[in-house]
């Protein structure tokens, strides 16, 4: 991913100094994470981690969609909020908590529901999109946007103690790797996540995006990571493209 030249003050340099002895990253890398814009859909229980880190990382511009307000069955899991913030809206006490992290990122609140005909606009108005929604029709709109508009997705899910993380650019998609929405889904409402998985997850998906931005190591770009945080096992699978894709298959 490119990047344009950024200027450093001597706070930011203090504050990246972690980053810039990293030979991965370093100073180009760093400006590479001030330059990009970056969407996180959903600012629950993936989204919250992983904004948490990129702000730290000092991506420059982090948009949050969410149309939810802040429950108390958020708080086992979602550590971007608390007690305080009960039935305010996440995105807005997502930009302040955040703007207390990292002064030097702009945190832009979008509390709207990301769906089929608005997601290619929200999409296409940034750099790389994470998407850790709990439902398919919205990660089924989501990886259809980013398929149209060329934006690498990064891809979360948890449930129960699995969770699994995947880099999404261009062939194979995320239809690739689940074609239609699975008749027994079920959300974590329903069958229950540990709380610390959705840290575990989401910052393995702020990893990948630090990994995209700056063109450092092998993002899980056509893998699948999958953990297993009751037997403290992960492996990694590769996702082939599918030819009868409804979204990026032949004839589209």
């Amino acid at each position: 991913m490119g990047s344009r030249r950024m200027r450093f003050s001597d706070e930011e340099v203090e504050r990246y100094a972690r980053h810039l002895v990293l030979r991965e990253l370093g100073g180009p890398g760093q400006q590479a994470l001030k330059a990009a814009r970056v969407l996180i859909v959903g600012a629950g229980g993936l989204g919250a981690p992983a904004a948490l880190y990129l702000a730290a990382a000092g991506v420059g511009h982090i948009a949050l969609a969410d149309p939810d307000t802040v429950s108390l069955s958020n708080l086992q899991r979602q550590v971007l909020y608390g007690v305080a913030d009960l039935e305010q809206p996440k995105t807005a006490v997502a930009r302040r908590r955040l703007g207390e992290l990292n002064p030097h990122v702009t945190v832009e609140p979008l509390a709207v529901r990301l769906e089929a005909a608005n997601a290619a606009d929200l999409t296409g108005a940034y750099d790389l999109v994470l998407d850790g929604t709990d439902d398919f029709a919205t990660r089924f709109a989501v990886n259809a946007a980013c398929v149209a508009t060329g934006r690498t997705l990064v891809s979360g899910a948890i449930g129960r103690w699995t969770g699994q993380v995947g880099v999404f650019a261009g062939r194979p998609c995320y239809r690739c790797l689940v074609p239609d929405i699975p008749p027994d889904a079920e959300t974590c409402a329903v069958v229950g996540v540990v709380g610390a998985l959705a840290g575990v997850i989401g910052a393995m998906m702020a990893l990948e995006a630090v990994k995209v931005i700056a063109g450092a190591g092998e993002p899980l770009t056509g893998r699948l990571l999958i953990y297993d945080g009751l037997a403290a096992e992960a492996r990694t699978v590769r996702i082939g493209p599918d030819p009868a894709c409804p979204v990026c298959g032949a004839g589209h």
